[in-house]
């Protein structure tokens, strides 16, 4: 049996201070589990049909944080969660990609309605030390952010896309 899995793209947004840029998921969002009100996940979301990822993945950027890319970026990171996260779909498959900017404040084409109708409650950067000792019930996307975004900032880009868990 195939498993039905939904294409989505998202981007590591890192500024010139290595802060990453996060969306704030709110409750019911197919990424914010049961039991949990937050999740903190990269940008992006899904390919429409028709569409390649890079296209997708400019497309959400302007969409969600008014951020226009013109170069391909490395394809860092790819992650397959097969769950009942969204009803007629098996999972999501996410292919991240490194985007390095000079540090803005996000203001997407979306109106704060339409964001708030992707369950999306805001934006924030993060520092790599304030992910590594968040204590709060807020959840990240993956689960151990930490450690990847750790390998990407100590080795750089990999040759190719590094698996990810949950």
């Amino acid at each position: 049996m195939s498993l039905k899995l939904r294409a989505a793209v998202r981007a590591i947004v890192l500024d010139e201070d290595d802060r990453v840029l996060l969306c704030r998921f709110v409750f019911p969002h197919p990424a914010v589990p049961d039991g949990a009100e937050v999740v903190w996940a990269a940008p992006g979301g899904g390919v429409e049909p028709g569409e390649d990822g890079l296209s997708a993945l400019r497309r959400e950027l302007i969409e969600e944080t008014g951020l226009a890319i013109d170069a391909d970026p490395p394809h860092v990171w790819h992650q397959v969660v097969v769950a009942d996260l969204t009803p007629g779909l098996d999972g999501i498959v996410n292919d991240y990609f490194l985007v390095r900017v000079t540090h803005f404040e996000p203001r997407g084409a979306l109106t704060d309605d339409q964001l708030a109708a992707e369950h999306i409650a805001g934006f924030r950067w993060w520092r790599l030390a304030e992910i590594n000792g968040y204590t709060g019930s807020d959840l990240f996307s993956p689960r151990d952010l930490a450690t990847p975004l750790t390998e990407l900032l100590t080795a750089g880009a990999p040759a190719g896309p590094v698996l990810l868990g949950l």
